[in-house]
């Protein structure tokens, strides 16, 4: 299909970031987590939770090589989650995109080392994953459902694709195309192939990445196959469960076979269900085949899922997935703030998905969630040091409540060194690593910015490859300026930029006089013949916001929350002590009191806080739990403000984003 009618990003090598907030997360990503982690990954992470990550691959490899000698025992066994796999390729992935910013020589030397040892376990058929391997080859494919090997394979191929698109080595790319070509041999709608289908979904869209590189059609029709098989009846899992004599484990929740996202056949799904990572994974996919094929059916079903997810189930800070329970949608404004789950891969997930959307359509709400999840629930889970992470996102936290309130013991008040389950951590690093490819698409001759991020970009446009060079202190400021370097005499193209949705209004000048542009979907878009030198000047009107929830959100009735720009505030104990539910903000006609914005340099990397005079409710004269209703007491009280990304990084204590009005 001619891709032309869609948005294409502008690949992550013809970027270049040089962006003040944004820069320091991706040399911090480069020289700390990526080092970080591949310590996790090696169990040298003193207090850490294990991962046995490496060494299961070691076993596998000696397993499948007896002259290989990792100096362990053979009969050592398998270690970690069934899913273990995933971790060490999200990692090589992030690796792999580091390398395109910064070249280093030793980072892809043992990028190179570790995929040799990868290579070293597969299986003479292509077959490529340690749990079986080690224990036992004669179970595989026996439990899609749960046993995550085509979960493993897929952000294989995604890492295996950019190591390939950072290098040029085939080496990975060429192994996990055998593994696949293993599952397309075993899985399939032909007689005698399994009708199966990935439990944890993602190997769609890697699929299709995959297929952006090789053109080989077989992996394209194994994606789609992959999404239109998936619901069908009979059901495959249905099946499989009752074959292998195992309980199903999510029974007794309400959506069944949707925890999956298999309960019902993809087009007929209009409502975000189930585990909330492998649903926009999956809905990734179904954007990637539907944009591919041109199938409007498909696209309706994206775009009820995308309504439905950012409309009625997206917390504030682009964090989705209410339930602790199956890490999963809940329903539709149910949103608390102190039980969320709001897993960190289900932002990076979201932020997949809005990518995918802005490739079927340019729309400015596909670029809005995107900024919002990444300047808030993707940040956020992470440390400033880039040593310490977040699995759940909570918007609310009283340390107490947590360590005794069983159904809040999810809940962590500071970020941990890892995890058992550590998907998080990698994901963090791959999509940061990888910001580049988010900034810009062209679409036919117009070239798009959706986020503004200080860089460098080179796009075809009217068979001339054009340059922009971006340059902003955004999110703190409002100023955006956009220099253009034009090959000749000029080139006429569309430059479009995204009219934030936060922003009320904007003045836009073209070498120092006021432009002229028309509005499409929430973008700004000049038509001209572009020279060398044009400089376009924006400045976004970027005022201090306070928020409220639909009423139908019952946690935040009577509560506001503060944003400016694309950045959610919240209040944390060590500037505004104890007993934050006790804080009103006291607006009057809409405004707070003394309100101050404040550059503080030296303050947790370098953040812009927001200060005011509210009330905060006195407490009782006396001890007593109940008593008539009287009037409140309440006291002035000096609120200060930080971005929600960067609590918890001073002080651990109580923290929260929606206050009191």
């Amino acid at each position: 299909m001619d891709n032309s009618q869609f948005t294409m990003p502008v690949s992550l090598g013809n970027v270049e970031i040089s962006d003040k907030f944004w820069s320091p997360f991706m040399e911090r990503v480069r020289t700390e987590v990526i080092p970080y982690q591949w310590q996790a990954l090696n169990d040298k992470v003193e207090g850490a939770e294990p991962s046995f990550c490496i060494r299961n691959f070691k076993v596998a490899a000696m397993m499948t090589h007896p002259e290989l000698d990792y100096g362990f025992d053979k009969a050592i066994g398998f270690g970690g989650m069934v899913f273990q796999d995933s971790d060490l390729a999200k990692w090589i992935e992030a690796a792999a995109y580091s390398l395109v910013w910064r070249p280093d020589p030793v980072l892809e030397k043992e990028t190179d080392d570790t995929i040799d040892i990868i290579c070293s376990a597969q299986q003479p058929d292509g077959y490529l994953d340690t749990y079986y391997i080690i224990k036992g080859l004669d179970k595989r494919f026996s439990n899609l459902k749960d046993n995550h090997e085509l979960y493993c394979l897929g952000h294989f191929t995604e890492a295996a694709v950019a190591y390939f698109e950072a290098t040029g080595k085939r080496k990975m790319m060429d192994a996990f195309i055998r593994y696949i070509d293993c599952v397309d041999r075993h899985i399939g709608k032909e007689e005698g192939k399994l009708h199966g289908y990935p439990g944890h979904e993602i190997l769609e869209l890697a699929l299709v990445r995959l297929y952006d590189v090789t053109k080989d059609e077989k992996h394209l029709k194994l994606a789609r196959y992959f999404i239109d098989q998936r619901g069908q009846s009979p059901l495959y899992f249905e099946e499989e469960t009752k074959r292998n004599g195992n309980e199903f484990y999510w029974k007794d929740s309400y959506v069944k076979y949707q925890y999956y996202q298999a309960g019902k056949p993809v087009r007929d799904q209009h409502i975000a269900e189930g585990h909330a990572v492998r649903a926009v994974y999956l809905y990734s996919g179904m954007a990637d085949i539907a944009r591919l094929t041109g199938d409007d059916t498909l696209i309706k079903s994206c775009s009820d899922l995308w309504e439905n997810i950012t409309q009625k189930q997206m917390y504030i800070t682009g964090g989705i997935g209410q339930s602790a329970y199956g890490e999963a949608f809940s329903y539709d404004y149910d949103l608390p703030n102190d039980t969320v789950y709001a897993e960190t891969c289900a932002s990076i997930g979201l932020a997949f998905f809005a990518r995918r959307m802005l490739s079927i359509a340019p729309k400015g709400s596909f670029a809005d969630v995107l900024e919002t999840a990444l300047y808030n629930g993707i940040i956020s889970g992470m440390s400033l040091d880039g040593k310490s992470f977040f699995y759940v996102n909570p918007l609310e936290v009283i340390p107490e409540a947590n360590e005794k309130d069983r159904i809040r013991r999810h809940v962590k008040g500071v970020r941990q060194k890892w995890f058992a389950c550590a998907c998080c951590p990698p994901n963090l690093a791959r999509i940061i690593s990888s910001l580049g490819s988010y900034i810009y698409s062209v679409k036919d001759n117009a070239l798009y910015t959706h986020l503004f991020i200080g860089s460098t970009a080179k796009a075809q446009l009217s068979g001339k490859e054009v340059t922009v060079k971006l340059e902003t202190s955004y999110p703190w400021e409002e100023k955006v300026r956009v220099d253009f370097q034009v090959p000749g005499e000029g080139a006429k193209f569309d430059y479009a930029f995204r009219l934030p949705g936060w922003c009320r209004s904007c003045s836009v000048e073209l070498n120092g006089a006021k432009a002229d542009y028309k509005k499409a979907d929430g973008y700004a878009i000049i038509s001209r013949e572009w020279k060398s030198g044009d400089s376009l000047s924006i400045v976004f009107d970027m005022p201090v916001n306070f928020v409220e929830a639909n009423p139908k959100v019952r946690e935040n009735s009577g509560k506001l929350a503060i944003t400016r720009g694309p950045v959610v505030y919240c209040l944390e104990e060590v500037d505004n002590g104890k007993e934050l539910f006790k804080i009103h903000a006291d607006l009057e006609n809409g405004k707070p009191h003394n309100l101050k914005t404040a550059w503080e340099k030296d303050l947790l990397s370098g953040i812009v806080t927001l200060s005011f005079t509210g009330k905060k409710e006195k407490d009782w004269p006396s001890d007593a739990l109940y008593r008539p209703v009287a009037p409140a007491a309440l006291e002035d009280k000096l609120i200060k403000c930080i971005p929600y990304y960067a609590w918890t990084n001073r002080n651990p204590g109580e923290m929260t984003v929606w206050m009191n009005k």
